[in-house]
């Protein structure tokens, strides 16, 4: 099959490799649209030791299994099933977690991938398997949202919320809080042609950095140390930070107002496979909109998709890339 992989820093190569051989439990998926994290950029550029090359990256899928051709959405996160942590809903937090595009799973920038049976969740016939394929990056926005709406000390409908980062991480957390009743929303978007396009989305204000001085729950969708210092700052007494971004590992809390001002917060990891089902039915019902925002390219096309994300040449909060190209816009 081809793939595109992960050769060196800031180097991927579009070439054949072995098809995948499923074990016991397992099925093969033929991938139909896949999309690029900002955990794929990290990687890309060399900054996370867990994905050494060569390694196939890409964990944001959704296909056809080969053999029944039932059209799925895939949850990359393989965990036990018989630990505490599996065993008590918060699977995301078993210790013998794996991710695909980790060692030793291969991720979905390919023509194939092997997955177990429980990490499928079927897609019906009228959603495309291109917006099936954003319940990955969608449900870690939803596993915050679930967490920030039980940490604070009003309802959600009333908080006023913040959003660090337009990409799709956070438009995913933006979303996920309209979906679960915030009505007061908005992004902070440095990048100017990226926040013209967020404007086309419904539900929540993209706005620049500086616009925005105090909001009861923060969502940090980037996790650089300037983006914590800024949630620091802007969060409100007794209010809540969720931080999903991993940008970068340190630096940027202020600890003494958040413990003088009793400020909740909260580190979110991916999404529990009960967070990733709901966040699947909800972009089968429509809750979560229309996503629309996407960029779609051919997975031969990567390398470049790649080079122009890391010169900030792309608007879109997320590129699709397609192995076939006849996927690219239905699937």
């Amino acid at each position: 099959m081809k793939a595109l992989v992960y050769d060196a820093v800031e180097t991927l190569a579009y070439r054949d490799v072995p098809d995948p051989l499923p074990g016991p439990g397992e099925s093969v998926v033929q991938i139909a649209a896949v999309g690029i994290c900002g955990s794929d950029m990290h990687a890309f550029l060399g900054h996370d030791v867990r994905r050494p090359a060569p390694l196939i990256l890409g964990h944001e899928a959704a296909g056809h299994v080969v053999g029944s051709g039932a059209r799925v959405t895939v949850n990359p996160l393989v965990t036990c099933g018989v630990c505490r942590a599996c065993l008590t809903g918060r699977d995301n937090l078993c210790p013998d977690r794996a991710i695909i595009s980790m060692p030793p799973r291969e991720g979905a920038f390919a023509e194939q991938l092997v997955i177990p049976d429980r990490n499928l969740v079927e897609v019906p016939a009228d959603i495309s398997l291109p917006r099936a394929a954003l319940a990955e990056p969608l449900a870690c926005g939803w596993h915050a949202v679930r967490l920030g709406a039980a940490a604070l000390d009003q309802p959600i409908e009333t908080a006023r919320c913040v959003v660090i980062g337009g990409g799709a991480i956070g438009v995913g957390a933006a979303l996920s809080l309209r979906a679960f009743g915030a009505t007061d929303i908005c992004v902070i978007e440095p990048n100017e042609r990226r926040r013209a396009g967020l404007d086309q989305i419904e539900g929540f204000a993209a706005v620049p950095p500086g616009m925005v001085s105090a909001a009861d729950l923060v969502i940090d969708g980037v996790g650089y140390a300037a983006t914590r210092s800024v949630a620091s700052t802007m969060v409100r007494p007794g209010g809540v930070i969720l931080h999903i971004g991993l940008g970068e590992d340190t630096g940027g809390l202020d600890i003494r107002r958040m413990t003088l001002q009793e400020i909740t917060f909260i580190g979110t990891y991916t999404y529990t496979a009960q967070d990733f089902r709901n966040t699947a039915a909800a972009i089968f019902d429509g809750r979560l909109g229309a996503l629309d925002w996407v960029e779609h390219r051919p997975l031969s096309d990567g390398a470049q998709a790649f080079a122009d994300i890391r010169a900030g040449q792309v608007a879109a909060p997320k590129i699709i890339l397609h192995p076939s190209p006849s996927d690219t816009m239905v699937g």
